[in-house]
């Protein structure tokens, strides 16, 4: 069986250009290389961080700012690129692509509204590898529905004292920093939440309580109880929060469709692979063909998820390079949504094919099986996704 390598034929489409051309190739050339241990979530992600740091494929976290200050690869966060990354990644390794997105997740509201101070201390750090970052929203009641948050940020002496919880936070417990989205005016629903950059080095930060889920990756509660903040790590706007949640959110979406796109286009090679050298009754299993139309089925429900992706990230690199102010929000909901359930379609279809080798652990489709699942619920679940290209449709 010939060694899996991303595809790299859809990058002839018009919605790439030679700078995210030549990135496809030299990522997809780098990543089989590469060879981690990931029997240790914590220590796996700590390892592909580092590493990705170290070979420069973090810089596109991060803008590049003046004369390269910030350290980005690109002058501006690139959805494309981002794509990009994530799909190639996600297809050999989604653990990598975790350590790769929560870069720019946890970082990506301090591209966008942090301070020049707060940019400099932070965004270098993040595309070097030096810094691990994380972004905390969701609490144990407070999902798809963020008004609801209860963890409260109130005035103190110089700054701001934080108590309360937030739950399912990535790279929770080997994070160096936290943006984290707390109530500022608990009346106000979303209109009362600010982001604080919480390092967690705090006193009275909280991150030891590990959360064990179906795939393995770094997830945490975190605990605060009276974590002093000064005034110079509030995040934008007073109150801007929920805000500046969304418009981070917008950017890492379509990442988030790529990542699943890398699943499914694994899923699909592996699926082909099988079939081309599984005997049965005296030819292949690619022989019959209900499996050819399996196949038929799989390869388009890819392409599709491909075409709303990629969409979704040209239009917000578009609008940026243009100047243009208008989100892209229900199209990278489109994209998340189809790519995400279309994943876990083909992933099942693939697994199927396998027989009794798809449900034996350490398989790569009995891997990719739980990998895909959580996709479909972070960053929004299908349903929110859904809600959000209803509004826009109602309103179009």
């Amino acid at each position: 069986m010939k060694p899996a390598t991303a595809p790299l034929t859809h990058l002839a489409l018009p919605f790439f250009d030679a700078v995210h051309r030549q990135l496809a190739t030299a990522l997809a050339e780098w990543v089989p290389q590469q060879q981690i241990d990931e029997s240790d979530d914590r220590i796996a992600c700590r390892a592909w961080v580092k590493l990705l740091g170290e070979q420069g494929w973090l810089r596109y976290c991060v803008p590049a700012g003046l004369n390269g200050a910030l350290g980005g690869a690109l002058d501006r966060l690139d959805s494309r690129a981002l794509v990009i990354l994530r799909e190639t990644l996600a297809f050999h390794s989604p653990l990598a692509d975790f350590a790769f997105a929560m870069q720019g997740l946890g970082s990506g509201a301090i591209t966008l509204a942090g301070s020049p101070e707060q940019q400099a201390a932070y965004l270098p750090l993040v595309a070097s590898g030096e810094k691990i970052a994380a972004f905390a929203l969701s609490e144990a009641d407070a999902g798809s529905d963020a008004g609801a948050m209860t963890t409260r940020a109130t005035p103190s002496a110089g700054g701001w004292s934080i108590n309360g919880s937030k739950s399912w936070i990535s790279n929770g417990g080997i994070a160096d920093f936290y943006v984290t989205f707390v109530k500022t005016d608990p009346a106000a629903g979303t209109r009362g939440i600010t982001a604080f950059i919480v390092d967690a080095s705090t006193p009275r930060l909280d991150s030891s309580e590990h959360i064990t889920v179906m795939s393995p990756h770094p997830l945490a509660m975190l605990k605060f109880t009276n974590c002093q903040l000064a005034a110079g790590a509030q995040l934008g706007a007073l109150h801007g929060g929920f805000k500046l949640a969304m418009q981070t959110l917008d950017i890492f979406r379509a990442s988030v469709a790529g990542a699943a796109l890398g699943m499914a286009r694994r899923a699909l090679f592996e699926a082909v692979q099988y079939a081309r050298t599984r005997k049965m009754f005296g030819q292949t299993l690619g022989d019959f063909q209900l499996t050819q139309a399996k196949l038929g089925e799989m390869a388009a429900l890819v392409d599709a998820a491909a075409l709303l992706t990629y969409r979704a990230a040209w239009l917000r690199d578009e609008g940026e390079r243009l100047g243009n102010s208008v989100r892209v929000t229900a199209e990278a909901a489109m994209a998340k949504m189809t790519a995400t359930e279309n994943a876990q379609r083909v992933i099942d279809m693939a697994l199927q094919m396998h027989g009794g080798l798809g449900v034996m652990v350490g398989t790569k489709v009995e891997g990719l099986y739980r990998d895909i699942r959580s996709l479909r619920i972070y960053e929004g679940a299908t349903e929110v996704q859904q809600l959000i290209i209803g509004k826009a449709v109602l309103q179009s």
